[in-house]
């Protein structure tokens, strides 16, 4: 069985800082590619500074997503190092570029620039806003991406300050969907290898443009059409009912056990419903709900019941049920290492373990959300310093007559 990585051959240059480029790096680097972060000397991707320090230079935020790469350290702006660059760009099969708006065009590697050098080179930039107008020149951070998609509501409170308050909308908006530079670093992800398999056909190259803040309303597609098409709705009974907590739906629901911990109950189909209600000794439950999806909503009576019967089993009981009976039941954890110690994701590639090296321990890093049978999950490297293996990559650069793809021989450094 083969165990080689799914893009092995395939390299990357990642510039830009902070999250967006290199979350995006990550999942290519996680997949086997050569991702070469191409930095600038002295102060780099300051990803590292940020958000608390294991050892100098050396946040958590870094370890995990610059983990399974190197760093070149490149000053654009002098003529050695933009020569350097393009030596290096012409070994290169993607460029991820993670800056603001036209950063890399005014450096002189944009991407007209290594279209011209490169007709086939895959070139993503990945911002918070994209790159067309009337915003795409703004600088972002993450919850600017949320908040152009309307992922979290806010308004002015008595007090004279604004604070979140619940979405409107019958669907919660985008409230739930997630940060933008982390979903616009899978969707860039997908389009990178779309892209690829394109120019093993073809031979041309694209150039991507992925914004955080589309990425944050693309993942929450179905709350999104039920809000712009609300007009359209007839028959509205299947929708959730958001008058308050207490009237919300019955049998999607959470729910204490005997032992203190939460569980999610997800039985809107009369099927799981009824095997619910026959399995926790209820059957005279069974009618108390009827169509294809029903909430139960504003059934503050039937919550009542239900919390009852979760009431008389502890969590290791009812995930045993059901196991046992295929139930919609999920514990709710109420803390990220309480998530982390659950034996479904404990038993997945999710969190991976890692000497960090120079005597710094063991990091838990967040690995991969997909099992591949005949690839798995490998921590190559830790995230490198600054510059780390400028000397090794530039020093043993081979490129490839006429700036082609290469020999498998000829890329390996």
């Amino acid at each position: 069985m083969t165990t080689e990585p799914l893009l092995a051959g395939v390299r990357v240059l990642e510039l830009g800082a902070l999250t967006n480029g290199a979350y995006l790096g990550m999942l290519l680097a996680d997949l086997g590619a050569d991702v070469i972060k191409v930095e600038s000397p002295g102060r780099g991707d300051y990803l590292r500074d940020i958000l608390g320090q294991i050892a100098p230079h050396r946040s958590p935020s870094h370890e995990q997503m610059n983990r399974n790469k190197r760093s070149v350290a490149l000053d654009l702006r002098s003529p050695d190092g933009l020569a350097d660059f393009w030596r290096l760009h012409a070994t290169a099969d993607v460029v991820v570029d993670g800056y603001a708006g036209d950063t890399c065009a005014r450096l002189g590697v944009g991407w007209e620039a290594q279209r011209e050098r490169k007709p086939s080179i895959v070139y993503c930039q990945v911002t918070g806003l994209g790159t067309t107008p009337p915003y795409g020149m703004l600088p972002t951070h993450g919850r600017m991406m949320n908040a152009l998609a309307g992922a979290k509501p806010h308004a002015m409170g008595a007090d004279g300050l604004v604070r979140a308050v619940p979405d409107p909308g019958p669907m919660d908006g985008t409230t739930m969907a997630g940060q933008g530079p982390f979903l616009a670093g899978h969707f860039g992800a997908q389009y990178i290898l779309a892209a690829l398999l394109r120019r093993d056909r073809t031979g041309r190259g694209c150039r991507i443009d992925v914004s955080g803040a589309d990425a944050v309303v693309a993942t929450a597609a179905q709350a999104v059409a039920t809000e712009l098409n609300d007009h359209l709705i007839r028959d509205r009974s299947t929708l959730p009912n958001k008058r308050d907590d207490e009237s919300g739906s019955a049998t999607y629901q959470y729910y204490e056990t005997s032992d203190g911990r939460i569980v999610l109950l997800g039985a809107l189909e009369p099927k799981f419903w009824q095997t619910f209600c026959r399995v926790a000794g209820r059957p005279d439950l069974a009618d108390a709900v009827s169509g294809e999806a029903d909430f139960a909503s504003g059934r503050l009576d039937l919550r009542h019941e239900v919390q009852a019967v979760f009431h008389t089993r502890t969590l290791a009981d009812w995930m045993a049920l059901a196991r046992e009976h295929l139930l919609p039941i999920v514990p709710a954890h109420r803390t990220v290492p309480e998530a982390a110690a659950d034996p479904q994701l404990a038993a997945r590639e999710l969190f991976v373990r890692g000497d960090l090296g120079r005597g710094d321990g063991e990091f838990v890093y967040v690995g991969r959300p997909a099992v591949i049978d005949d690839a798995p999950f490998t921590l190559r490297r830790p995230a490198p310093a600054l510059g780390e293996h400028t000397d090794e990559v530039l020093g043993s650069l081979v490129v490839p007559a006429g700036g082609g793809r290469g020999t498998d021989e000829e890329r390996t450094l």
